[in-house]
């Protein structure tokens, strides 16, 4: 099943539970705007290439529609349809004034210069400029982009508009990005763990963990859960997979790994077989990487407990009922990663009041947001008597189903 279809499921679920009649229904799930575009650039040889870029505007019946902009070669109307709905209900589980979109371009990022992809961000962004903005759509970096990407759109688009910094989120602290919006995210998994832990009894010291994907999130949530007394067995990247049961020095990791541009090769654990981390003995299992890793094939493997969904859709829904019936908690995307989105949001409210945070403030602001969801998602569960999954979707769901009412959106 992929991603939209995945997405939908989950939603037309959320959707019985809460008794929404047909008619909201299709409201809530037809994007309100998907767009489509061409973008040419010169390459450094002189010969030309072209790109598709995508944008999806899905909701903004609570505020500015707000997502990221992903540069991978699979990018495609599916996957950013998804993850445009998917933020739709993750900012509405935060419970910050915002809708949801995504964007992307199919490419290889590796593949192009760096000015190939600033010529590339600066034509999208040409193509884009008057359907995004401060109060109307509100890009952020996603997988392959980055502070500087962040910075080219503000610059671009400032050509057109003025300068703008609170247009994007994301950005280089220069220009007017947020302290602690770098580690928001993996700062937000471990929030996020910190609380389900605690809700059975347990904290985050003493717990195994493995992460699958050691990029900005993973990388971040394995250090501040060993800074918290956590110990991480076993941890995966593009390169490869390594394991130590006695604990990886996450400190040593992670400067091996910016010395050798991933973890393979690490002296410190030993070399495993990457399609493997995901079945390895630990207390909490935290997927970081690409959607649809755990499905129906390896599911019934699993050993962790805990899992918590660091990436977008890490959990097919035939492996959601296998791991169910093992007894295995799983903290949905849609709330367990939803730091790096309400950090964003911050920036935002930064920006637009002239006004820098310090990081403590940023940090502890974060920590009550993730709190307050945690525990909002907990009260759906009961209310509707479902798991942690469905609650985060009813939440979510419910939020943005009573202001299009409000707004009589639903006629």
């Amino acid at each position: 099943m992929n991603a939209l279809a995945a997405t939908n499921r989950n939603f037309k679920l959320a959707s019985r539970l809460l008794g929404l009649d047909s008619k909201l229904e299709q409201c809530l799930l037809i994007p309100f705007r998907e767009i489509k575009v061409e973008c040419t650039i010169p390459k450094d040889d002189g010969s030309l290439a072209t790109f598709i870029g995508f944008r999806v505007q899905h909701d903004n019946a609570r505020g500015p529609m707000k997502g990221g902009i992903r540069y991978h070669p699979e990018v495609d109307p599916d996957e950013v349809n998804a993850l445009a709905q998917l933020m739709t209900w993750k900012t509405a589980v935060a419970n910050i004034p915002y809708g949801g979109a995504k964007g992307g371009i199919g490419c290889s990022p590796s593949d192009l210069s760096i000015s190939e992809l600033e010529r590339l961000t600066r034509v999208f962004t040409q193509k884009i400029h008057d359907l995004i903005g401060v109060h109307t759509d509100v890009p952020a970096p996603d997988m392959g982009t980055n502070p500087q990407t962040m910075a080219w759109i503000l610059d671009e688009y400032s050509k057109f508009h003025g300068y703008s910094p609170a247009v994007v989120t994301g950005k280089p602290i220069d220009l007017g990005g947020s302290l602690g919006r770098d580690a928001a995210t993996g700062r937000g998994v471990l929030f996020a763990a910190e609380a389900l832990l605690r809700d059975h009894g347990k904290s985050i010291a003493g717990q195994r963990f493995v992460v699958q994907g050691f990029g900005n999130v993973g990388s971040w949530a394995a250090q501040l859960i060993t800074e918290q007394g956590g110990k991480i067995v076993a941890v995966s990247d593009i390169t490869g997979a390594i394991k130590n049961k006695n604990g990886i020095d996450i400190a040593s990791l992670l400067k091996h790994v910016k010395e050798n541009r991933g973890v393979k090769g690490f002296h410190g654990a030993d070399s495993i077989d990457p399609n493997s981390i995901l079945v390895e003995d630990c207390d909490v299992l935290i997927p970081a990487a690409l959607g649809g890793v755990i499905n129906r094939d390896n599911a019934k493997d699993i050993k962790a407990k805990y899992i918590v969904e660091a990436a977008n859709h890490p959990t097919d829904p035939e492996a959601d009922e296998i791991l169910a019936k093992k007894g295995v908690v799983i903290l949905p995307d849609i709330y367990a990663n939803s730091g790096g989105v309400t950090v964003s949001y911050f920036e935002w409210v930064q920006n637009i009041q002239g006004f820098m945070w310090d990081e403590e403030r940023v940090n502890t602001e974060l920590k009550a947001y993730m709190n307050r969801g945690f525990k909002d998602v907990k009260d759906m569960c009961k209310t509707h008597n479902c798991d942690l999954r469905m609650g985060a979707f009813t939440l979510g769901v419910n939020r943005v189903a009573r202001a299009t009412t409000l707004r009589g959106w639903e006629a």
